[in-house]
């Protein structure tokens, strides 16, 4: 399949042939601005990274650089899945301390990978990506490396792997972008038909949402007897619920562009999940360990799973998508 640049491809989006409708607005208005963004945050952390590798030099940029990843983290297929690319950039949940045991040993070994990208990008994915970073940002034992330490090192090493990484993701993105939009045509093995390209969009919101409810908000939840508040994502930088709120926020545009005619349950239930979400005053999700608290964050995940249903019985239905289908199948 020909080759386009992300503008290129963009800019021919209203040449495209008549797709199924939702998938055009859903590569146009969702899926290449996200991937786009991603590719300009990860370029800008590893700069700045590059000038000036300390903690306190890095932190706005590596939450620039998250924050975007979360506008595309859901859309898992294609070139997120080449090379393990999305367990790379985000490697959790981390149920062994993988992150932890890997940052430790590159820094003890003193690891010379740092100096080239090309071997850098043959450590374990668990010493690379934003939790690797994290690590070495906000935790107290990396955090206050000065500028002539191998941390500061590592930490432009991994920013620039991200860079990499967003790069490589925006030139495949290009053609997975291509083969959605001529899904069914002359050539095309990707998407045979309309209804597949459909499904792989569909599949992702579906799967985002449920990755939101059972991870994110799951896995601190734990059980009434034994919650889990350590096992919140990027808790160290204070990201759990701002993680869960621009996931829910990213699916909502992506459910938005996706669907073909008016959703009011779903846009209802979006809506009640992001009020939830904003009322919420537990940044790493610590209330679990309180009834009271734990209450908050256990509707929060009742209003992700109702969004789900809401998915399933309106846009769905839109995009003729059986009650059986199954958000975790590739297709």
């Amino acid at each position: 399949m020909k080759h386009l640049t992300l503008a290129s491809l963009i800019l021919s989006l209203g040449c495209a042939a008549p797709l199924s409708a939702g998938v055009p607005e859903a590569v146009q208005d969702h899926a290449l601005p996200a991937v786009q963004s991603f590719a300009v945050q990860a370029r800008a952390l590893a700069v700045n990274a590059a000038a000036d590798c300390t903690a306190a030099a890095v932190i706005p940029s590596y939450h620039n650089a998250f924050d975007a990843w979360l506008g595309l983290a859901h859309l898992g297929f294609g070139p997120l899945e080449t090379d393990g690319r999305a367990l790379t950039i985000a490697f959790w949940p981390d149920k062994r301390g993988m992150v932890a045991s890997t940052v430790a040993r590159l820094v003890a070994d003193q690891d010379a990978a740092v100096a080239d990208a090309g071997e850098f990008a043959q450590v374990s994915i668990a010493g690379r990506g934003l939790f690797a970073l994290e690590r070495l940002l906000f935790d107290p034992e990396y955090a206050g490396y000065g500028r002539e330490d191998y941390s500061c090192r590592l930490v432009a090493a991994i920013a620039g792997d991200l860079d990499q990484m967003a790069g490589a993701i925006a030139a495949d993105w290009s053609d997975e972008a291509a083969a959605l939009l001529s899904a069914g045509e002359e050539g095309n093995t990707r998407y045979l038909n309309d209804a597949e390209a459909a499904q792989r969009l569909y599949t992702a919101l579906l799967a985002g949402l449920e990755f939101v409810a059972d991870q994110r908000l799951g896995r601190p939840l734990g059980t009434f007897d034994r919650p889990r508040p350590e096992r919140a994502e990027a808790r160290r930088s204070d990201r759990s619920l701002r993680n869960v709120t621009l996931s829910i926020s990213a699916l909502s545009d992506l459910a938005q562009a996706l669907s073909t005619a008016p959703t009011p349950v779903t846009d209802q239930a979006f809506a009640d999940a992001l009020d939830e979400a904003r009322a919420l005053d537990d940044p790493i999700f610590d209330g679990v360990s309180d009834p009271s608290g734990r209450l908050r964050v256990e509707i929060l995940q009742q209003r992700v799973q109702a969004i789900r249903t809401a998915v399933s019985a309106e846009i769905g239905a839109q995009l003729g998508v059986g009650t059986g289908f199954n958000s975790a199948d590739g297709d």
